[in-house]
């Protein structure tokens, strides 16, 4: 008897961890940086943290930093789609010309609060741009804070400092924005930065301070060039998390409850927030080696806007010819900013 016993009660845990384990869903979660990084270790870790504990147990994350489900940071968006991964985190703007009506938040100077832009760039796309996205299912989008002039050999402090310089950037509207400075811009994906310092491909980068650190940039280069915290920033980039729309319709209506409430307009002023923590830790290591910071004026930066206004009137002219109204999705997105300008 006590031998069925054990027996019984060993087939009852068993039975009991099973159906524990058929209960829980896993999400495949992959992005292309490495765990140190602002999105990794202060976004998606303690968002998983957060709705596994609101499941109960049932939304379980495996993060895959780095790209190690294979493939390449502008392949992301497309294993979100396919199915490849659950979830991503990744730049619209590195599948150039795929997504050009979000690309309004990348135009030069439209930026004035990481975490306000954010909540406005999430309120712009739902009022203006689901179709661009319909192939997923989106659970924020958000900017990073103020990019910044990484140099190699001198700083930039005015307009003539950027001609015959090869400057690295990350999207279709912040290169067009430095050939209009003068620079000759050359595209990549954040990651291939450092390989690109290292070998003299580029005199430098435009990055914000959160992921100098990550990839460490504060090694390869001497001087930091910023811009008047008085006026908007250069330039920003567009993120959105999207998820496989098949995997999230399959969720059951709990875990999907739970999807929902923390994900949308909050969790992306959220993720805004977050980043703009992180540009002070970034900027520190900079610091700390010594290197040379540079502050561009208000005064000079009138000289850039002028310079990158043909920029911005040519993304209105361009999505216009598509079918869209630019100046009214322009007003709406710089609307929307000043709305949120104070968070």
């Amino acid at each position: 008897m006590k031998k069925l016993t054990v027996t019984l009660g060993l087939a009852a845990l068993l039975a009991a961890v099973t159906q524990a384990q058929a209960q829980e869903i896993i999400l495949k979660v992959a992005h292309f940086l490495p765990p140190p990084s602002t999105i990794h270790a202060k976004v998606l870790v303690p968002w998983c943290d957060k709705i596994n504990k609101e499941s109960g147990g049932k939304l379980k994350c495996q993060i895959y930093p780095s790209m190690q489900l294979g493939g390449t940071p502008p392949q992301l968006y497309d294993q979100a789609k396919d199915g490849v991964a659950d979830i991503v985190w990744t730049l619209p703007g590195y599948t150039a010309g795929r997504f050009p009506l979000i690309e309004v938040f990348e135009l030069p100077f439209m930026m004035r609060n990481t975490e306000g832009s954010s909540r406005a760039l999430w309120d712009w796309v739902q009022a203006n741009d689901q179709a661009e996205f319909k192939d997923v299912h989106a659970l924020a989008y958000h900017v990073h804070g103020p990019g910044v002039f990484h140099m190699v050999n001198k700083p930039i402090k005015t307009l003539a400092d950027f001609k015959g310089l090869k400057l690295r950037a990350p999207t279709r509207q912040t290169n067009k924005m430095l050939a209009a400075f003068g620079a000759t811009p050359v595209g990549m994906p954040v990651p291939q930065l450092p390989e690109a310092l290292a070998k003299g491909v580029i005199d430098g980068g435009v990055i914000p301070w959160e992921v100098v650190p990550t990839i460490k940039v504060e090694e390869l280069v001497k001087f930091h060039s910023e811009t008047d915290p008085s006026e908007p920033a250069v330039y920003t980039s567009a993120f959105i998390l999207a998820m496989n729309k098949a995997k999230y319709d399959s969720l059951p209506p709990d875990a999907k409850k739970v999807l929902d409430a923390n994900s949308g307009a909050a969790f992306s002023q959220w993720i805004g927030l977050m980043f703009e923590g992180g540009d002070a830790t970034g900027r520190k290591p900079a610091v700390a080696r010594g290197n040379t910071f540079n502050t561009v004026p208000a005064a000079e930066i009138e000289n850039w806007k002028k310079a990158a206004q043909p920029v911005i009137d040519g993304w209105v002219s361009d999505v216009t010819a598509k079918g869209a109204n630019g100046k009214a999705l322009l007003d709406s997105a710089r609307s929307l900013i000043e709305k949120y300008k104070k968070m």
